[in-house]
């Protein structure tokens, strides 16, 4: 490990993408501190697995940000402290504008008072809406059509105003559909509740569930399931390392679609786990979800320009199989 690599706070570093993000950062030789709430982290997960400073606590605590930032000195903050269930964030907006939009404003406050002025943001393709092009390129309208999209695309405006104001330059990411596992089964994806297909997938193929629900399966598509982009966990965290890096030596405020550019159905990802687990996964047909697009598939060629990000394991097989070995460790 290089002692001159800075220090850099991960906020909602005990969550499924922030975890995956720390261990990058852990191999990249870099000092890491975790933020976490734990409302949906996992203590165990930072103390048995990752193994770096936890300090308990929201980011909406400005006394707690101003200690932390008295006492430590970050580079920088990778922010993944967001509430992420979009159906929630319509029965109950003001959870997610609060914690996603005022406790994000309340950490980059924080910042500029520490005078730490780089920041990676784990933003959405929620925050395009229903798509007019196909793959989604970065400068497509923004038209989120529920309120965690619209708390995505307020904090991007936050970003692009304080880069203006204060000099605050930031990399924000717009993933698409986050999947897989550490290839090692060191971490993996353990939601509650779990809304994410491919987990919910394997859990019926552990028995855990009856059934896998197929919601419409009407749409203009090849099969008439939803087609999804899926990217890698360890991909996304890929890209962290090169975003946070790009802003270490001085790059400008950029934002980045992170997906692969291609799609799959909601019907070929069901049979990509059924070839990975050798097992039948019982399937229930239901009407479609109210604001659910027929297709959304992201194009990462900018990232791949600019940062140098090659993902590694675009093909379903490889996500769907790593997602697998986790949730057998897990839960068997």
């Amino acid at each position: 490990m290089s002692p001159e690599k800075p220090s850099i706070l991960v906020t909602g570093g005990a969550g499924y993408i922030g975890s995956h993000a720390v261990l990058a950062l852990k191999q990249a030789g870099y000092d890491v501190v975790i933020l976490d709430n734990l409302v949906y982290g996992h203590r165990e997960l930072v103390e048995k697995v990752l193994q770096v400073e936890l300090i308990v606590g929201d980011t909406g605590d400005r006394p707690l940000l101003d200690d932390l930032f008295k006492t430590r000195k970050f580079e920088a903050v990778m922010h993944f402290s967001a509430y992420a269930y979009v159906g929630e964030s319509v029965t109950d907006p003001a959870k997610y504008y609060r914690n996603n939009v005022v406790g994000t404003l309340t950490l980059l406050e924080a910042m500029l008072a520490a005078s730490i002025n780089k920041f990676v943001f784990s933003s959405t393709c929620a925050t395009y809406g229903v798509p007019d092009i196909l793959p989604i390129p970065e400068n497509h309208p923004q038209d989120p059509i529920n309120p965690y999209g619209a708390s995505k695309l307020m904090v991007e405006r936050i970003l692009s105003d304080f880069d203006v104001a204060y000099g605050l330059k930031s990399v924000r990411f717009r993933y698409f559909n986050a999947a897989g596992a550490n290839p090692d089964g060191l971490l993996g994806e353990d939601h509650n509740p779990e809304t994410h297909l491919i987990p919910l997938i394997l859990l019926t193929a552990l028995g855990k569930r009856e059934s896998i629900s197929i919601f419409g399966t009407d749409y203009d598509t090849p099969d008439g399931t939803c087609i999804r982009d899926y990217i890698h966990v360890n991909d996304l965290a890929d890209a962290h390392i090169l975003g946070l890096e790009y802003l270490l030596k001085g790059g400008d405020s950029e934002v980045f679609n992170l997906g692969n550019g291609s799609g799959f159905s909601v019907r070929e990802v069901i049979a990509a786990a059924e070839t990975v687990t050798e097992l039948s996964i019982p399937i229930k047909e239901c009407d479609r979800r109210p604001g659910d697009p027929p297709v959304l598939i992201g194009s990462g060629e900018k990232a791949k320009t600019i940062l140098g990000w090659q993902p590694q394991y675009p093909s379903i097989q490889d996500i769907v199989s790593h997602a697998w070995q986790w949730h057998q460790k897990r839960h068997q």
